[in-house]
């Protein structure tokens, strides 16, 4: 009995151990990558085809400018310096296209931490989890939403191959730890799987933060 009673204890220890160590994977590497990229977000008016087509025509005005001004950016703490100083021009920029698409919407634009799904950038994908980013909402921001990464840029993906740019990727791997980059761009099984730990520890931190 006793020894039953031991092997149990033991057995338990195992298990706590074992789940602190991917609790503690998944925390340190969704926030190495959360803390790597800077991301975009589109919010549209409604789903409606005329909104969503407003919501593409502010985004690529507004990637058209992030990349005229982040030129030189190496780091994701710069684009987001620079992104809160012409916070106004992003309006600026966004409130000019939806007037000019006949539209009397207006249009609030957000710079913080957010929650995100899993998504995919051509052969690279984000798992879900809190990230930083500049929020784009037009008019009462109740339609489908449109995602990229302005830093390190993955806002110009070769959707119908499904290609990120070399540079990108580069820029990508300067910006995060080896594991890290290898989980959200390696198809192998071992990082498959890591990659869904992470996705369910953030998916609970997503639902937590919820209630």
């Amino acid at each position: 009995m006793k020894n039953i009673k031991r092997i149990f204890i033991i057995f338990i220890l195992f298990l706590t151990y074992i789940l602190f160590s991917i609790f503690c994977y998944a925390s340190t590497v969704s926030s190495d990558i959360s803390n790597g990229v800077f991301r975009l977000h589109v919010i549209a008016n409604s789903n409606s085809k005329e909104d969503q087509d407003l919501k593409y025509a502010v985004r690529d005005e507004l990637i058209a400018y992030m990349k005229s001004i982040s030129k030189n950016v190496s780091t994701k703490e710069e684009a987001i310096k620079i992104a809160s100083e012409h916070k106004k021009d992003f309006y600026d920029i966004a409130k000019k296209v939806v007037e000019q698409n006949g539209f009397n919407y207006d249009v609030n634009i957000e710079i913080g931490n957010f929650s995100f799904p899993t998504k995919t950038y051509g052969d690279i994908t984000l798992p879900s989890g809190f990230y930083d980013a500049l929020r784009v909402k037009i008019g009462e921001a109740s339609g489908k939403n449109w995602w990229c990464v302005m830093f390190p840029s993955l806002c110009f993906v070769d959707v119908t191959n499904g290609i990120v740019p070399e540079e990108s990727k580069e820029n990508l791997q300067v910006n995060l730890e080896e594991e890290d980059y290898n989980l959200i761009s390696s198809d192998k099984l071992e990082y498959k799987v890591k990659f869904k730990l992470v996705e369910l520890f953030e998916n609970a931190k997503i639902i937590m933060a919820k209630k």
